[in-house]
Order: C-alpha cells, then sequence, then structure tokens
C-alpha cells in the first residue's frame, strides 16, 4: 500500500471537516472524472491563486492530470467551500509561463526545485524551467462559482 492511500483519504476527511481551516490555505480537493473510464475521481492537491483562477502542479508520474487535456469540468473543495469550474493541463510554453508563476509565488517549489530566481524573476540558470516543465504538469482550474446547496 503507497502512502497515498493512507495520506489521500485523511487529508480529504480533514478538508471537509470543519477543520479545514488546517490546510485549505495551500490544500483543495479536486474532483474530475477520468476520460477512459467515466468515473469520478478525488484528490488532494496543492494550490497557488493566480487571479480569480487556481494552478495545481502534479509530478508527470502521476497521470490524473491527463483527465484535464484540452479542458474538462471539475469540482474542487476549497476554504469549505464547494465550486465547479473548468480544469485545463496547461503544456507546452504556456505551461512554462505559468510554472514560473508558481515559482515566483511560493518559495517553497523554489527550494523543493532547486531553483534560484534573478532580480528580475527569472531563474538564474535558463534550463531551470525547462527542466521543471519537464517533471511537472500544470493544471490551471478557472471559471469557478460556487455550487448551491439544494
Amino acid at each position: 500500500m503507497s502512502l497515498s492511500n493512507l495520506y489521500n483519504p485523511i487529508v480529504a476527511a480533514l478538508l471537509r471537516s470543519p477543520l479545514h481551516t488546517v490546510m485549505s490555505r495551500s490544500v483543495m480537493l479536486l474532483s474530475y472524472q477520468g476520460s477512459k473510464s467515466g468515473r469520478q475521481y478525488t484528490t488532494p492537491i496543492s494550490y497557488v491563486p493566480d487571479g480569480e483562477d487556481l494552478f495545481a502542479v502534479a509530478s508527470r508520474d502521476h497521470t490524473w492530470w491527463k483527465n484535464l487535456r484540452g479542458g474538462a469540468p471539475v469540482r474542487v473543495r476549497l476554504r469549505g467551500r464547494d465550486l465547479k469550474g473548468v480544469g485545463q493541463a496547461v503544456e507546452g510554453d504556456a505551461g512554462e509561463r505559468g510554472l514560473l508563476r508558481v515559482l515566483r509565488a511560493v518559495p517553497a517549489y523554489r527550494e523543493h526545485w532547486e531553483v534560484e530566481l534573478d532580480e528580475s524573476g527569472r531563474p538564474k540558470d535558463p534550463t531551470d524551467l525547462a527542466r521543471i516543465a519537464r517533471e511537472n504538469a500544470l493544471v490551471r482550474v478557472s471559471d469557478l462559482t460556487r455550487i448551491e446547496a439544494r
């Protein structure tokens, strides 16, 4: 059994509880439909706000983000609220630009990915951004609206 099989249900339960504030400033629940299976999946994932949108970063070793290529409806549990929106895997140059925004916004990612930014906010090593994009996938969640209780 993998560590995520233990960790994910605990984090999901916490994010759905009144104690969500312990983690919900940086972790959300993302629910999406499998593009081949049609099954609903929910995964806790770290997020970075980007204006009205959210960025989530996943290791390319995890494949859930591929379900969002081309855009797909998603639900998120964010800071105690249920929202719906559109999730989209962002690749190529746009993915690199998004990852750069994440690097600028969250020092912990710079440390984790071993990247130093120069005075202009660009990686000091020009190959760093391409390396990060090869190893990680970026997902943008946009068009977020509150899900009304029935």
